[in-house]
């Protein structure tokens, strides 16, 4: 279970508003909680915020450090589907731009929230709406405000960005978590408490680093950004990156049964060494209350990470209506596969955080992570040796 404490950051990480290249909220607020915390952080070329370190020499220390324990790094995005105003066509229209998927069903008429730099305004209905040609998301549309809106008509139209509107930015009914954006904002939170959760026991040196991206939901773009700086692929002590994600519900990747120890996305498979590293920590530290599979509903940070030739795990929450896809049903999905709040379980966000932290104890097997297998495949070798 999740204390108040750690309940009280999510919910304050979760109910900022955000869009792919908009992540601004979300960066202040988890700003705010590492600052009052003492955790060391920085801004990197690309906007992306990194954990652990309070800048990039000390970064590159931290990778050339003589040292075979690798560095873990934890990745997760800032940002949900969302759009950008592009110009005013009216005191109460506004045309937008979507970037990243959406549903594409019931969509006109949809409420939406709007927000800019510093507040979160009074929301119109979407009208007018194209869906881009490969029919999986909206393209373009307009905001129509109501006439108690206040959204001044002096704000520059690029300014203002926002997404799908329901009753709250975020609540929870029973041990379900709803919330317009748990991609990826709940593996956000994995990653700020963990690094809290390691500065507050002053682990001197931890091999962590935390990196939060921006505009994943284009096409990875702040992880590429931050993995074109060369920094990681320098490094000359060992790393592995583990990318955090939510992702839509799957045969055997059920809500509620436990995070899903990634194999793959829809892209590829990850690491396997580092893999038989966590599935093997999932099963001491999250008996029963984990699940493994290849997650192919989507790609993820993942593939980037190991485009770049890092190696690379993941673990994944499944997502009930994903991208806000009425996919699962649940409360505000007024339509099937219309717009819906995104959500997940309480106890499966609990179960990420406990692997985050098991992650980071020393003398996991990552150099020889296929040890103990070799030795019980060994061992039934020369049991059958009569028979040769």
């Amino acid at each position: 279970m999740l204390n108040a404490t750690r309940l009280h950051l999510l919910k304050d990480i979760i109910r900022q508003p955000t869009a792919p290249f908009r992540e601004q909220w979300v960066a202040r607020c988890v700003a705010g909680h590492l600052q009052r915390a003492k955790v060391p952080f920085f801004e990197d070329p690309a906007g992306n915020l990194v954990l652990g370190v309070d800048s990039p020499a000390a970064y590159r220390r931290l990778l050339r450090k003589r040292d075979d324990n690798p560095v873990r790094v934890f990745i997760a995005h800032m940002d949900h589907p969302g759009f950008h105003g592009v110009r005013w066509l009216g005191a109460r229209r506004l045309a937008v731009k979507w970037l990243g998927g959406s549903p594409v069903k019931h969509v006109s008429g949809a409420s939406v929230w709007v927000a800019d730099e510093t507040e979160e305004r009074a929301g119109g209905r979407l009208s007018r709406v194209s869906i881009v040609k490969q029919g999986w998301a909206i393209d373009r549309a307009e905001v129509h405000f109501s006439a108690d809106a206040d959204v001044p008509r002096q704000l520059k139209a690029n300014t203002l960005f926002g997404g799908f509107c329901f009753r709250a930015p975020h609540w929870i009914s029973g041990k379900r978590l709803y919330t317009r954006a748990a991609d990826d904002l709940v593996g956000v939170f994995c990653i700020v408490s963990t690094a809290i959760d390691l500065f507050r026991r002053r682990v001197k040196d931890a091999p962590f680093i935390g990196l939060l991206t921006r505009g994943e939901e284009v096409g990875f773009v702040g992880a590429v950004r931050h993995f074109e700086l060369g920094w990681l692929t320098q490094a000359t002590r060992p790393l592995v990156c583990v990318s955090l994600e939510a992702s839509r519900t799957l045969p055997e990747a059920l809500i509620g049964k436990g995070p899903v120890v990634r194999l793959g996305d829809r892209r590829t498979t990850f690491d396997s060494g580092g893999l038989r590293v966590l599935s093997e920590l999932a099963e001491k530290v999250l008996p029963q209350r984990h699940q493994r599979r290849v997650m192919d509903g989507g790609a993820c940070e993942a593939t980037a990470a190991t485009a770049w030739g890092l190696p690379t795990i993941g673990i994944t929450l499944p997502l009930g209506n994903y991208h806000n896809q009425g996919f699962d049903g649940g409360m505000d999905c007024h339509k099937p596969a219309g717009p819906a709040p995104e959500f997940v379980h309480l106890d499966d966000i609990a179960g990420e955080l406990k692997l985050c932290q098991a992650l980071m104890r020393p003398g996991l097997p990552w150099s020889d992570p296929w040890g103990k297998t070799r030795q019980i495949l060994s061992k039934n070798a020369r049991a059958q040796r009569k028979h040769f």
